[in-house]
């Protein structure tokens, strides 16, 4: 017959190997929740709601110390109102952010993305040394802790930008949940595909990048105030002649990567000429149709 000592050592192996599944899978949920599906955007390009490029959400900040915000209103356009809870997001969070999303398009929101550090900072342009792992860490953990409440005409969503996430130090690897329900700020047509190769041109130029976010939503841009990107990008340039010098830097980077045509004219109103993609000329297209149709109403019952 087994003796006790040989029973006891198998007990022991099999809670250890249980244990060890658990720390491998650490985000194995007791409920099983329904993936949504992202609308599926090339490999080119990065999804993004509207609501979050237009907006002071990832502003034109700085690296350095961050203030940490209590339900605070953030700038942005009209139609969207955004309350945030948690530390500053810059730019270069936005970019952490909109990889993670362009992981999840093929797995679905609410399910694990898994992947390794070194491969996903190549993807966003940095190096994968110690210093850059050691920043990305942070970056997880400012999108985890930072809670949004957002409002985009009839869309809405409250929540973290990343729902948790568990890391193997070992080895690098990563696991990231994205709540499903921020699939509300998509819709068909709240959201836009951002240039990643223009974005990547534009690293650590923060301005740039944000005006470049921001006008990629707009398939007709029309003329902005400068004092209003002032706001909308949430400078820190507490001088609006010091903003418009940035600007003017900021706007020509802009145009040498993406060859828009961009200006600041006599009345401080700022110009973006560029060629819509093609889901823009449709959204375009649809426009004046029902411009149309509308005037021809007007006119029947006139």
């Amino acid at each position: 017959m087994e003796s006790l000592k040989s029973m006891l050592a198998k007990v022991d192996a099999s809670r250890r190997a249980s244990i060890a599944r658990q720390v491998q899978t650490p985000l194995a949920a007791t409920v099983r929740v329904p993936l949504v599906q992202l609308p599926l955007w090339p490999q080119t390009v990065r999804g993004v709601p509207n609501a979050v490029l237009r907006s002071a959400l990832f502003g034109a900040i700085r690296r350095g110390r961050r203030l940490f915000h209590q339900r605070v209103p953030l700038a942005a356009v009209e139609g969207v109102t955004i309350l945030f809870t948690g530390p500053r997001l810059d730019q270069a969070d936005l970019d952490v952010w909109e990889q993670c999303l362009h992981l999840t398009r093929h797995q679905g929101l609410g399910g694990r993305i898994q992947f390794a550090a070194h491969g996903f900072l190549r993807e966003i342009g940095r190096s994968v040394g110690g210093k850059d792992r050691e920043w990305l860490k942070g970056a997880f953990a400012r999108l985890t802790s930072s809670v949004v409440e957002v409002k985009d005409g009839n869309r809405a969503y409250f929540g973290s930008m990343i729902q948790r996430g568990a890391r193997d130090d070992t080895t690098g690897g990563y696991v990231i949940e994205i709540n499903s329900t921020i699939v509300a700020l998509y819709g068909s047509d709240g959201w836009s595909q951002v240039e990643w190769a223009q974005r990547q041109r534009l690293k650590r130029q923060p301005l740039a990048q944000w005006l470049h976010g921001f006008y990629t939503t707009h398939a007709a841009p029309y003329a902005y105030k400068v004092e209003t990107l002032h706001r909308l990008a949430g400078s820190e340039n507490a001088q609006l002649a010091g903003f418009r010098r940035e600007l003017r830097e900021a706007l020509a980077k802009l145009s040498a990567a993406t060859d828009w045509g961009c200006e600041i004219d006599a009345n401080d109103l700022v110009h973006i000429r560029k060629i819509p993609s093609a889901a823009q000329s449709r959204h375009l297209a649809r426009e004046v149709r029902r411009r149309k149709a509308r005037d021809s109403t007007h006119r029947a019952t006139g």
